[in-house]
C-alpha cells in the first residue's frame, strides 16, 4: 500500500541559478561567480588510498564494472524512493532496484511533510555544494535523509563519509532557510537483503567535516600552484 507524503512550502528563491562545471577532474558547482566544490568530491579524497589499494587488488577493468554497476544501482533506487515519494508511476523494471527498494520502503514510510527533494544546496560559510536526497521529517523530526546502496550491510565505522555528508547538506540547509536540523539520517539497502537506519546529531560531525573541506582546499590549491609551476616551466623551456 502507498503513502500519500504531504510537503511543505519553501522560498526555493534563496537558491540561486547555477550551473556543474568540471576543473580537473573535481565536480564544482558554479553560483554567483563563485565556484564551489561538491560535497562528495571533497569527501572522496579521504577514499583515494582505500580506492588505489581495491583497484589494484581486483584490477582495473572488474574495479571499473563494479562501479558502474553500483553507480546504476543507487541512480535506479533513488529514482524508485522519488517516484514513491512524488505518487508517480515506478519507470524502474529491473529486479535488483524494486528488490531493494521494497527492502528499505518501511524506512521511507518513516518520512513526511518533505521540506526538499533532490535538491542542490550550497553554504558561503562552507563553501562547498551539493545534491541532497531529502530534507523532511523522520520520526517527526526534521532531518537531512540520504538514501544508500551496498552489497552488503554496513558497519557504523565504515560509513563515517555518509554522516559527514548529510551534516554538511544539514549545514547548507540551516544556513539557507534559517531553520535548525534536528538529526541526520542515512537509510541503507543491500544486496544481502538487509535494510539499515542510522540516526546521528549533525553536531558529532561538523568537526570533521570542517577538517575535510580544509584539506580538500589544501589539496586543490597546491594542485593548481604546481600546474601553474609547470606551464611556467614550459614556456620558460
Amino acid at each position: 500500500m502507498s503513502k500519500e507524503f504531504k510537503f511543505v512550502t519553501l522560498d526555493k528563491t534563496v537558491i540561486p541559478e547555477l550551473k556543474r562545471k568540471n576543473v580537473d577532474g573535481h565536480r564544482f558547482y558554479e553560483i554567483g561567480g563563485t565556484a564551489y566544490p561538491s560535497m562528495t568530491t571533497i569527501l572522496s579524497l579521504k577514499k583515494t588510498e582505500e580506492l588505489k589499494e581495491w583497484r589494484s587488488k581486483v584490477g582495473e577493468d572488474v574495479a571499473n564494472w563494479e562501479m558502474r554497476r553500483a553507480a546504476n544501482r543507487g541512480n535506479a533506487l533513488h529514482k524508485l524512493v522519488e517516484q514513491y515519494i512524488k505518487g508517480e508511476t515506478p519507470s524502474i523494471r529491473d529486479v535488483l532496484p524494486l528488490g531493494m527498494f521494497k527492502l528499505i520502503k518501511p524506512y521511507i514510510d518513516n518520512i513526511d511533510n518533505i521540506h526538499l527533494l533532490e535538491s542542490v544546496l550550497y553554504s558561503k560559510k562552507l563553501t562547498v555544494a551539493g545534491q541532497v536526497d531529502c530534507v523532511a521529517e523522520y520520526n517527526g523530526k526534521l532531518s537531512v535523509i540520504d538514501f544508500k546502496s551496498a552489497n552488503k550491510a554496513r558497519q557504523e565505522g565504515w560509513i563515517e563519509n555518509y554522516f559527514l555528508q548529510t551534516t554538511g547538506y544539514g549545514i547548507m540547509y540551516e544556513e539557507l532557510f534559517k531553520t535548525p536540523i534536528e538529526q541526520i539520517v542515512v537509510l541503507l539497502v543491500a544486496e544481502d537483503g538487509t535494510a539499515q537506519s542510522f540516526i546521528k546529531k549533525k553536531a558529532d560531525y561538523e568537526p570533521k567535516l570542517l577538517e575535510a573541506v580544509q584539506g580538500f582546499y589544501k589539496y586543490f590549491n597546491d594542485k593548481q600552484l604546481k600546474k601553474t609551476s609547470w606551464q611556467i616551466n614550459q614556456i620558460s623551456i
